[in-house]
C-alpha cells in the first residue's frame, strides 16, 4: 500500500486568523509534533518546568523578530486547541534540543542538491533535498500553500505547527535546509532557524532572501541552500554569529552536514561530523553522480542521485535505523525536488521505504501523485 501524502493545507488572511485555519486543519498532527518532542525532552530528564523556561526566554526573541509570527503561533495553538508552548516548541525544537544540550544526540541530516541551468537538461534550474530526522516525522508532516496580502505566494513543507522548513515561492525563490554543528552553538540567544526561513520564503527579492540568513545572529549553526529560477543558487553556512558563501562548482551545488569552507573551518570547530559521520562522503556521493551528466541532467536524474544507498543504512537515502539517542528511529523523512520556474515542487515520503511522489503546485490546484520511480 501507498503510504500517505502529506496534507496540503491552504491559508489566507492576516496572521491570527491564518494561524487558527491552520491550527484546526492540522490539529492532530500538531498535538503529535508537540508530543514528539515533548517526549524526547522528558526521556532526558528536561522537566515541563525546564522546557516552560526555555520557552519564555524565546518569547521575547521571537516578537521582537517579528510580531506576526508569534501571533500567527497564538493563531495555530487556538485552532488546535494546544498550548502556545507547544507551538513554540515546535518550531524552536533545534534551539532547545541545542540550549538543553541534545542536539549532538539527535542530529538532524540532509544532503542537499542545486543543478544550474547550464547542467540540466532543459536549461531549467532544479532543487532538490532528502531530510533525514526522527522516523516518527513522517506521521506529522504537512505542506502549506499561503497567500500573502502584500508579498509572494509560498508553498512550504514542515513539522505541523511550523510555520516553515523548506519549499519556494511565487517570486522563484527556493530554499532547503541542512543541520551543522560548531562550538559556537547555544552560547547566545539568537533567532529560531524556522522563523528565518520563513522570512526568506516571503522575501519578493532573492537578494533579501539571502540578507535574512547571512545578517540574522542565530542560536545555533546551520546550513541553507538558495536558489532562483533564473538561475542563482548560493550555499550560506552559518555559526551563529557568521556566516560563509558556497557557490556553484561546474554547474552544481551540493551540500550536506558539515563545514565546507575554508574561512569556516579556520575560523571555528565542526562538531556536526562526530555525530553525522556520513556527512563526509554523501555530499561527495551525489556530486559524483551527477557530475558526468551535466548539461543533460534531468529531474529523474536528480531523484536517483538522492535514492542513492551506498553505506546502506548511513547513505543518501536514509532506512529507518537506530538514531545515536537510542531513543528513537532516525530515517530519510523525506525527499522534496523543486522546479521554481514551473511553481511545482514534488514529494516522496519516507523514500527509502517508497517511492512514490506527490506534486504540490504554487496555483491553487489539489496535490497529486505522479508515477512512482522506477530506478
Amino acid at each position: 500500500m501507498s503510504p500517505t501524502p502529506f496534507p496540503l493545507i491552504d491559508l489566507a488572511g492576516p496572521p491570527r486568523q491564518r494561524g487558527r485555519q491552520y491550527g484546526a486543519a492540522a490539529a492532530d498532527r500538531i498535538h503529535r509534533s508537540a508530543e514528539i518532542y515533548l517526549t524526547a525532552f522528558e526521556k532526558q530528564r528536561l522537566n515541563a518546568d525546564r522546557v516552560r523556561a526555555l520557552v519564555e526566554t524565546l518569547l521575547p526573541i521571537i516578537d521582537r523578530f517579528d510580531p506576526a509570527y508569534l501571533e500567527e503561533m497564538r493563531g495555530i495553538a487556538e485552532g488546535a486547541r494546544c498550548l502556545l508552548d507547544h507551538v513554540v516548541v515546535v518550531n524552536a525544537r533545534t534551539e532547545l534540543l541545542a540550549q538543553a544540550r541534545l542536539a549532538a544526540q539527535q542530529p538532524d541530516g540532509c544532503t542537499g542538491a542545486i543543478i544550474m541551468p547550464d547542467a540540466s537538461a532543459d536549461g531549467t534550474l532544479l532543487h532538490g533535498q532528502n531530510w533525514d530526522w526522527r522516523a516518527e516525522c513522517a506521521e506529522t508532516g504537512v505542506v502549506l500553500r499561503i497567500q500573502q496580502d502584500n508579498g509572494p505566494t509560498l508553498l512550504t513543507f514542515t513539522e505541523a505547527g511550523g510555520l516553515a522548513r523548506c519549499g519556494m515561492n511565487s517570486a522563484g525563490i527556493a530554499l532547503t535546509a541542512n543541520f551543522l554543528g560548531s562550538d559556537r552553538d547555544a552560547k547566545n540567544a539568537g533567532v529560531p532557524l524556522v522563523l528565518l526561513r520563513r522570512r526568506a520564503l516571503e522575501s519578493p527579492h532573492f537578494a533579501l532572501a539571502i540578507q535574512a540568513i547571512y545578517a540574522t545572529p542565530k542560536w545555533v549553526s546551520n546550513n541553507i541552500m538558495l536558489s532562483h529560477k533564473d538561475g542563482a543558487a548560493l550555499d550560506i553556512e552559518s555559526a551563529p554569529d557568521d556566516s560563509f558563501l558556497l557557490h556553484p562548482d561546474n554547474g552544481l551545488l551540493v551540500h550536506a552536514n558539515h563545514f565546507e569552507h575554508p574561512a569556516a573551518l579556520a575560523k571555528l570547530r565542526d562538531t556536526g561530523l562526530a555525530t553525522t559521520p556520513d556527512s563526509a562522503y554523501r555530499a561527495q556521493r551525489v556530486r559524483t553522480l551527477l557530475t558526468p551528466k551535466r548539461g543533460r541532467i534531468e529531474m529523474a536524474d536528480l531523484k536517483s542521485a538522492l535514492f542513492d544507498d551506498f553505506g546502506t543504512p548511513y547513505s543518501v537515502c536514509r532506512p529507518p535505523r537506530p538514531a545515536a539517542s537510542g531513543d528513537n528511529l532516525s530515517a530519510s523523512v523525506m525527499m522534496i525536488v523543486m522546479q521554481p520556474s514551473e511553481g511545482w515542487m514534488e514529494i516522496c515520503r519516507l523514500p527509502a521505504l517508497n517511492r512514490e511522489f506527490t506534486r504540490y503546485t504554487l496555483a491553487e490546484t489539489k496535490p497529486w501523485r505522479t508515477a512512482p520511480a522506477s530506478w
